[in-house]
């Protein structure tokens, strides 16, 4: 038997193998933020092709944090819902399925009035715009805004979260130290700038509950000089996984314009097993990795726990089969 092909379990959820599929943005929600019945055949269809996870799209939690128009949000009791077809769709086929809340900080597309938000006002581009530094208000409103929609995912039928802690949005501009400037005690040394981070995961905690799986998944390296390293994360990562941490999801970049050097195979496995050496959760390794041979050798070298599959479901649905 295949390692890949072997039950494990993130907290208290079993998963049938070890592929997941990874949140992947699909565009394809109303310009309310609903869910619609796209979503609900697309999720499902993957579920049916023999992956043992889904994490769904980036789902917004505040409507100024929506990384684009067309994106899914859960910030009001209208959202749940659209997102409960979803849920129930997935599991229909004997697949478990988590949410992934997020807020796009200065990397959002707020609707014309909105306020565009991030921990310094530091500008991610001209496209984006100049965003505002958050007060210690907007900071307790961000981290109620991600309880309340843990609270509202629950209700709609999801297993589990995921915190979107990676590719240059909110969680992820106040970790790292070039979008983090402030002098506050949200700021300054790895212990500030993670002090967000933290009051989300205890007031999601707060909210769900200590047995529900919550995950995060985190930006390895800003592939700037002088940005966080995975050294760096795995270092948050030991005080931030007693808070109520079950597995990370590791990736990379997004902080800046400017794409990874190298989008080779496997591109992003040193930063997962530097990660997973350090730590005491399960990892997910994600990142261009595509055939059997691939997610075996991740598995049996010590990589990473469980293998993430993304772009290729999109091509090939039954994917999860064959790995």
């Amino acid at each position: 038997m295949s390692l890949a092909s072997t039950p494990f379990a993130i907290g208290g959820l079993t998963l049938k193998n070890r592929i997941v599929m990874p949140p992947m943005q699909q565009y394809q929600g109303t310009a309310e933020a609903f869910a619609t019945a796209y979503h609900v055949h697309h999720y499902a269809r993957r579920a049916r092709g023999g992956v043992g996870l889904v994490i769904i799209e980036s789902t917004a939690v505040a409507p100024e944090g929506r990384l684009m128009a067309d994106d899914i949000g859960l910030f009001s009791e209208a959202h749940v819902a659209p997102v409960a077809a979803i849920a129930a769709a997935v599991k229909a086929e004997g697949v478990p399925i988590l949410m992934q809340l997020s807020h796009g900080g200065r990397k959002s597309r707020p609707h014309p009035g909105s306020r565009l938000i991030a921990p310094s006002a530091i500008p991610h581009d001209d496209d984006y715009g100049m965003p505002e530094a958050m007060s210690l208000d907007d900071i307790t409103r961000v981290v109620m805004a991600f309880a309340t929609a843990a609270r509202r995912a629950l209700s709609a039928g999801f297993d589990g979260l995921e915190l979107h802690a990676a590719h240059g949005y909110l969680l992820h501009q106040f970790l790292s130290p070039l979008s983090n400037t402030r002098g506050d005690a949200y700021g300054g040394d790895l212990e500030g700038r993670s002090r967000i981070i933290a009051d989300v995961i205890r007031a999601v905690r707060e909210a769900v509950g200590r047995d529900v799986p919550v995950t995060i998944r985190v930006s390895a390296s800003d592939y700037q000089e002088g940005g966080l390293t995975a050294e760096m994360i795995a270092e948050a990562l030991t005080v931030l996984i007693p808070l109520g941490l079950d597995a990370v999801h590791v990736s990379s970049g997004g902080l800046s314009p400017e794409p990874p050097p190298n989008t080779g195979p496997g591109y992003q496995l040193g930063f997962a097993r530097t990660i997973r050496e350090r730590i005491k959760v399960p990892v997910i390794a994600v990142g261009n990795i595509r055939t059997a041979v691939q997610v075996e050798d991740i598995l049996r070298e010590g990589h990473a726990d469980l293998v993430a599959i993304g772009r290729p479901l999109l091509v090939h649905p039954d994917l999860g089969r064959v790995l």
